[in-house]
């Protein structure tokens, strides 16, 4: 259960309520696909718990979770789970988020089949290639925003949308804070083992006016909505900015150690935030549009 690190799934399930708020306020009830975004909701859960084991297991063997780290332990470093019995958990939750995906291709097409491989392949990439040099934050953007905003919308309405493209592009800015924020508390943890994170190459000062900007970009991406009219879903992911800027100030006053884990703790809250006051937002404006 510690390595699924339930903390962490908000950033699986926002996406899908943004993409699937989005889908309904172009469609309706009538329109609305129940089953189909059940079992892209469940995916987004499964391949998130399937890449935080295949980090757990990586960052294991590649010496990364050493005495010196500072994030909550994890589960191979601390020998609650042998590498063996990982190897077995990433195998049953990569098989069981392929079996949950694979229903998907009735109401998305065969395209949905690329999108699950790429997920999967990339899942492992991220830990093993592409996070130690400095792509983690793109992946995320692609991968906890468009893809997962994008695929979620298509498949319950056959066609995507200027404002759903941006709408993924804010949503995986949003997330991107928690990886920021994870990769500032252990950057020099990652210096030291030569883990080119994107906080590693920009540098602390760099990397903290960036987790501030972030937030503050996916706000002000929502303007796409506000001359169309939907005022709510332009206004009310600003609540979020106020509390993103308040962590962004108690994480410039911490700066290092572990009081850190308490700021990516907020930083999974005001995610999870943002993507309600959006959702929340969307539906007022059908109502009141209607």
């Amino acid at each position: 259960m510690l390595a699924a690190r339930p903390k962490t799934l908000t950033g699986a399930a926002v996406p899908v309520m943004i993409g699937l708020s989005l889908a309904f306020a172009d469609g309706g009830w009538q329109r609305f696909l129940v089953v189909p975004a059940l079992l892209c909701l469940l995916f987004a859960f499964v391949m998130q718990i399937d890449a935080n084991f295949v980090n757990d297991y990586f960052d294991f063997k590649k010496g990364d979770d050493d005495e010196h780290r500072l994030g909550p332990r994890r589960a191979c470093a601390q020998g609650w789970v042998t590498s063996q019995g990982m190897v077995v958990a990433i195998a049953i939750t990569t098989v069981l988020a392929g079996l949950i995906g694979l229903p998907l291709i009735f109401w998305g097409g065969w395209e949905m089949v690329l999108v699950g491989v790429c997920c999967v392949v990339f899942c492992f990439l991220y830990t093993t290639h592409l996070s130690r040099w400095g792509m983690g934050d793109l992946l995320v953007l692609l991968f906890f925003g468009l893809v997962p905003v994008c695929a979620t919308y298509y498949i319950q309405r056959h066609t995507l949308t200027t404002e759903v493209l941006l709408s993924s592009l804010a949503c995986g800015m949003v997330v991107d804070t928690l990886l920021m924020v994870n990769n500032y508390r252990d950057r020099e943890g990652d210096r030291r083992h030569g883990k080119r994170t994107l906080v590693v190459l920009i540098g602390e000062k760099a990397s903290e006016l960036l987790y501030l900007s972030l937030g503050l970009a996916a706000c002000l991406i929502g303007l796409v909505f506000l001359f169309p009219g939907r005022y709510c879903t332009f206004i009310l992911p600003f609540i979020y900015l106020a509390l993103h800027g308040h962590t962004y100030r108690q994480m410039k006053t911490i700066k290092q150690g572990k009081a850190l884990n308490q700021i990516l703790g907020l930083t999974a809250r005001n995610i999870f935030i943002y993507g309600l006051l959006f959702t929340i937002g969307v539906l007022l404006d059908v109502a009141f549009i209607k």
